[in-house]
């Protein structure tokens, strides 16, 4: 591989912001993004942001129907540093998680799962019963890593956009791929070595 390629999956939960500036952020960086989005994330990509589906597809490097299931992307000989799925619906974590390859962007993880690389999953659901809990657990176990984008206030954000850009680009660099504005506790942002009061 020339650049580091990479596959974003977008399913239907809300936050599909979070794809976006996945999406974003992969290109800052040089990576090759191929991209693949739910049914449902239509409708949410309608009803959360003012983005058309060509706005987003032309963030990517290339694009995959949900049902091209013989797609590049669906075979492990085509190599890829991995996968992150931003956001993750509960639907298509319980089909990664019980191995249900119904479309391409499960199919992907899927793949990404045998092949031993890495896949990150920003679950997005609250609260969680323990149907959702026991997915994460099995995801785990395969090798996945569940990242809910979760916001790190200690990084002082100033609007939503920063949040989302900061859980993006943690996501992200968990795949190995560090962009250069994520805030660091204890490098980028000082750290609190003082004893506070007991609690």
């Amino acid at each position: 591989m020339q650049k580091p390629r990479v596959i974003v999956g977008i399913s239907g939960a809300t936050g599909f912001q979070y794809g976006v500036k996945a999406l974003q952020l992969l290109r800052e960086l040089g990576a090759e993004t191929h991209l693949v989005m739910s049914k449902a994330a239509g409708l949410t990509r309608q009803h959360e942001t003012a983005f058309d589906r060509a706005a987003v597809e032309a963030l990517a490097d290339v694009v995959y129907p949900a049902g091209a299931v013989g797609a590049p992307i669906a075979s492990g000989s085509f190599r890829t540093l991995g996968m992150i799925v931003a956001p993750c619906s509960m639907r298509t974590l319980a089909c990664i998680a019980n191995g249900m390859t119904d479309n391409l962007l499960t199919r992907a993880a899927d793949v990404v799962l045998k092949e031993r690389r890495k896949l990150v999953l920003m679950a997005r659901e609250t609260p969680l019963h323990l149907g959702h809990i026991r997915n994460m657990a099995k995801v785990t176990e395969y090798g996945a890593i569940v990242f809910p984008p979760v916001p790190s206030l200690y990084a002082g954000p100033q609007s939503v956009d920063d949040i989302i850009a900061h859980s993006a680009a943690r996501a992200i660099g968990l795949l190995g791929l560090e962009h250069p504005s994520t805030p660091r506790w204890g490098e980028t942002i000082d750290a609190t070595l003082a004893e506070g009061e007991a609690a």
